[in-house]
């Protein structure tokens, strides 16, 4: 299984700032729209509902 990068999260922050879909946002960054999905879901800020890069990369490190 592999991780989505901290440049990828840098992308789908962005992206998803502009209100992009998770289907595009998957193929900009090269992976299935489940992937965005998940990612969105699990490390998005639960309060705001704001996607941040480094939120997110920082939550991923503590669950592995």
């Amino acid at each position: 299984m592999s991780q989505i990068t901290l440049e990828q999260r840098y992308e789908i922050s962005s992206l998803y700032k502009l209100g992009k879909t998770q289907d595009y946002i998957a193929n900009s960054i090269g992976v299935h729209k489940s992937t965005i999905s998940r990612e969105l879901k699990r490390n998005a800020d639960k309060r705001s509902g704001d996607y941040r890069a480094k939120l997110a990369e920082r939550k991923c490190r503590e669950r592995h």
